[in-house]
């Protein structure tokens, strides 16, 4: 594994390339990685890089936001079906057959969407600064939310917006088991519970904190309490634990039902060191769009990016 760090390592420095992971990455990958970071902290470094070749270790959706935010670079990605459950669960024909039902509603898509979602959005939004972005927006206007319902619904009851919501959902946030959650609660009584807004209300109600990856990064450094229950992409454990390797952090598992009984996105995990190398050497996968549908949804993008 370390050979093949070393090698990554080395081939970026000679491709002018930079290498970006999301949280949720295998740790070897997140390791070796220029910056680690949520939806929200990727897309702004993306639009920062002054590297020829950016590197996306995240899924397609990601990549294609790097690509939209530097048209005139290479953004490559380490497997084209690194795909994402939440982004699928909104085909741009359906959607458009729905956004025609209501031609005076502004339209806010979260991050997990495709380009041809966000080039008919008005706004995109991070789990980051979600509640800011349905904040910024005039109380006089009304609002389509998509993809996630559950970030949706989490994002009407923090702001007393009424938006009309899409029925998508997280492969992986929807899947937590409230049971198993309470068996490890009475296991350790003292623990605080972490959870991401794409998971269900019940959960949600349950939670000591709901935010973004980084968002719960940040709360366990700040909190005095040694035991943690995280409700998200396991992939974020590794982060947690360098920077709080004295506390306990417990993922929540999933639903006996779920194809994993972890909490983990196979998505995510396509990526490997392997693939990695092969990409950078090959300069493949390319992530390619239109120009015309990449203007497009830079303006929602460049919206987002605006808002704190």
């Amino acid at each position: 594994m370390r050979i093949l760090q070393e090698q990554i390592r080395k081939k970026l420095k000679e491709k002018n390339a930079v290498l970006l992971a999301h949280y949720y990455q295998r740790p070897e990958i997140q390791e070796i990685a220029d910056l680690v970071g949520d939806s929200l902290e990727l897309a702004r470094k993306a639009s920062q890089a002054t590297q020829e070749v950016i590197v996306f270790a995240g899924v397609h959706f990601m990549a294609e936001t790097s690509k939209i935010l530097n048209p005139n670079k290479k953004v490559l990605i380490p497997d084209l079906d690194a795909g994402c459950s939440l982004a699928d669960s909104c085909p741009m024909d359906e959607f458009l057959k729905f956004k025609n039902l209501y031609p005076e509603h502004l339209i806010v898509s979260y991050i997990n969407s495709s380009a041809e979602i966000k080039a008919l959005s008005d706004y995109i939004c991070t789990s980051a600064n979600a509640v800011n972005v349905i904040k910024s927006i005039p109380e006089n206007r009304q609002i389509i939310f998509l993809p996630d319902k559950n970030l949706g619904n989490y994002l009407i009851r923090e702001t007393g917006r009424n938006m009309l919501l899409w029925e998508g959902a997280c492969s992986v946030h929807e899947t937590f088991s409230i049971e198993k959650l309470m068996q490890l609660v009475q296991h350790y009584p003292n623990a605080k519970i972490l959870a991401h807004p794409e998971c269900k209300r019940e959960l949600l109600l349950l939670a000591d904190f709901v935010g973004s990856t980084s968002g719960m990064l940040k709360w366990i450094q700040q909190d005095d309490h040694h035991t943690f229950l995280i409700g998200t992409e396991a992939g974020i454990l590794h982060q947690m634990q360098l920077k709080v390797p004295q506390k306990t952090l417990i993922p929540i598992p999933a639903h006996e039902d779920n194809s994993c009984a972890c909490s983990e996105c196979a998505y995510m995990k396509v990526n490997t060191l392997s693939k990695l190398l092969i990409c950078l050497e090959t300069e493949s996968p390319e992530i390619v769009l239109d120009p015309e549908l990449s203007a497009k949804a830079l303006i929602p993008i460049q919206r987002m990016l605006s808002i704190y």
